[in-house]
Order: structure tokens, then sequence, then C-alpha cells
């Protein structure tokens, strides 16, 4: 049976690419039946006598996955925030990076609209970018009139599957056109009642960008931790977690335990406070999360 992955789910239907082309294709009853739900990314089987009349047999096993956007085996994820028209979050961006860290997915972040940036929002954005890189992340800015600037981004997708992910109006379907200027994709601006972008993106699609696959998402503007415990939550947090080793109790939560390396760290500055705090109310979230039956 040929073999191929899921590069666009729309409206109850799979497109799958192989090495013949691509075949429009139809999950198995049994999917349903047995909760198995394909996604954009995942490499499956599939039987069909033309292009427009396969159906899937199988999907295999996942590295990873997401459910929002839903999108499976991903290398990496490129975050996109904006200076303004929405003003950076750090607190959305600390969200975005807890699912991504626990995915195990590698993290690229992306600020754009610098051009519109004033001096002092520009000065904002630019100490959160240093906070970040200190603590391993590749962080770039972008601008809408700055195509020299998306260039910095090519050999990051070359030979791998990326997702463009982050909050509505940022600017994502922008960054893809600036990608690849003949997608035409449609962007919308800012509403000045709401303060976000409209879903200019309805459905996920991986799309070739040089030697790569990208996929261009629809936007939304928050994130569950629906699997994540507490337990985990250290890992998402690189530099909690290098810190975790010093201190004095194993599992140490670094929110009520005595002798934590990393409060001390937080408190002598080695760990930035704004971080901290994200990671405690993460980690209050996820205890006061209903459980699961």
């Amino acid at each position: 049976m040929p073999a191929g992955k899921i590069i666009k789910a729309l409206s109850g239907f799979y497109y799958v690419a192989h090495e013949e082309g691509i075949t429009q294709c139809r999950g198995r009853g049994v999917f349903r039946k047995n909760k198995v739900n394909p996604l954009v990314g995942d490499e499956v089987v599939f039987q069909a006598e033309n292009n427009t009349d396969g159906y899937i047999l199988e999907v295999l096993e996942r590295k990873n996955e997401l459910v929002r956007p839903p999108i499976a085996n991903i290398d990496q994820a490129i975050l996109v925030f904006s200076a303004v028209e929405p003003g950076f979050s750090s607190l959305l961006l600390d969200r975005f990076l807890m699912l991504i860290e626990y995915n195990a997915i590698t993290p690229i972040i992306c600020i754009s609209k610098m051009d519109l940036a004033d001096d002092d929002t520009r000065k904002r954005v630019e100490a959160f970018a240093h906070n970040y890189r200190e603590i391993g992340y590749e962080v770039m800015f972008t601008s809408k009139t700055a195509a020299e600037s998306v260039d910095r981004l090519r050999p990051f997708l070359d030979g791998r599957v990326s997702v463009i992910a982050g909050q509505s109006g940022v600017g994502k379907s922008t960054l893809l056109n600036l990608l690849r200027p003949e997608l035409e994709l449609k962007t919308s601006s800012i509403s000045a009642h709401l303060g976000r972008g409209k879903h200019t993106t309805r459905h996920v699609e991986l799309i070739e960008v040089g030697d790569g696959l990208v996929a261009d998402t629809p936007g939304f503007s928050s994130l569950d931790f629906i699997d994540i415990e507490v337990e985990d939550a250290t890992n998402c947090f690189p530099e909690l977690k290098e810190q975790s080793q010093y201190c004095k109790f194993r599992g140490c939560t670094h929110i009520a335990e005595p002798k934590c390396a990393v409060k001390t760290a937080v408190d002598e500055g080695g760990i930035a406070r704004y971080r901290y705090d994200h990671y405690v109310e993460f980690v209050q979230e996820i205890r006061d999360r209903k459980p699961r039956y």
C-alpha cells in the first residue's frame, strides 16, 4: 500500500502528498469508532484508484501533536508575536512556550511589526528578546516592509516541518506571504473595537517553503494545559530545569519548599522574575484543573 503525508485537512477530506503527487482521501469509518483523528502532518498508509477517491487505512505513530492548532509530527514552532497591534505579551508567549517545550518541539520566537513600534515599545520588546536569548531561545525581529529580515528565517525552515502559530492579528499570514509571495494569503487589519485580528486562516495546511514544509494555522489567543501535570512544568522552563538540580528536595515545585535553588536564583536575578511568576501561575492553573474521568 502507498504511504504519504497529510498536507491539508478540509471538510472531511485529507490531502495526502506522496511520490506520485497528491491524493484526496477520506478516513476509514473505523477511525471514528476507535477515536482516531487524522491530523495534518500525519504519516499515513492509504489506498486509491484515482487522485480524488482514496481512503486512509492507517495513521502511523506520531512523534508529537498539538491540539490547537491540530497538527502532528512538528519539528519546530515559529511563534509569531507582534510588538504592537496587539501589544507584545510575555505571558501569552510563555503559555505557548510551555506547550511547545512539553511536546519536545523546537521554538523560534519571531517578533513582528517592529517597524510600527515607537522608541519606548522597541526598547521594552528588545529587553524581553535579550532575556529569551539568554535562556537559549532563537529570537528574531521582522517587519512587513523589511523582507530581508524574513530571509534570516529561511535557513531554519529547510528540511523541517514547521508550524507558524501565535495570537490572531500578529502577522502570521503576512510572514508566509513574505516567504512565498505567490501564495497571496489573505490578511486583515486589526479590529479597533476588539483589539485583535480576524481569523484569516480557516484551516491547517502544509505549504512548501524552500526545502521545508510550513503550516499556516488558524489564529487563537489561549492555550489550555490539558495534558501537562505539575511535575512536568519545571521541564518546560529551561532555566528553571537547569537550577532545579541544586534544590535540596527531589521533586521540588519551587513554590513553597525551603532551600529551593530556583527561588534563590530568582531573588538573585539569575532567573527573570516575570518568567518565574508565569511558572507559578501555570502550576496553579494545572492544580485547579478539573480531573478527567
